[in-house]
């Protein structure tokens, strides 16, 4: 399989991962937001996802621009604005 070249599939892809992680952990997702701690309730989820995207792009790509955290951000974190915490 040919890596990821174009700025516009990277992006698609992070976000089909990240869609992912949300899909399959949506109540650690929602516990963690709720006792701020996320990125240490998700790190290895985020990790898998992370090296599954290094594994499918470019290494150019890979470190031009940080599509996986943009990604983690909109696709995950965006959408549950709505829960209690203290982190917003």
């Amino acid at each position: 399989m040919a890596l990821i070249e174009a700025p516009e599939q990277a992006m698609r892809l992070a976000r089909a991962i990240c869609s992912d992680i949300s899909l399959y952990n949506e109540e650690k997702i929602v516990r963690s937001i709720q006792q701020d701690n996320f990125f240490d309730a998700l790190r290895e989820e985020l990790a898998e996802g992370r090296d599954l995207f290094r594994s499918r792009v470019t290494p150019d790509i890979f470190g031009r621009v940080n599509f996986f955290d943009r990604a983690v951000v909109d696709v995950i974190l965006k959408p549950k604005g709505r829960i209690r915490s203290k982190i917003w």
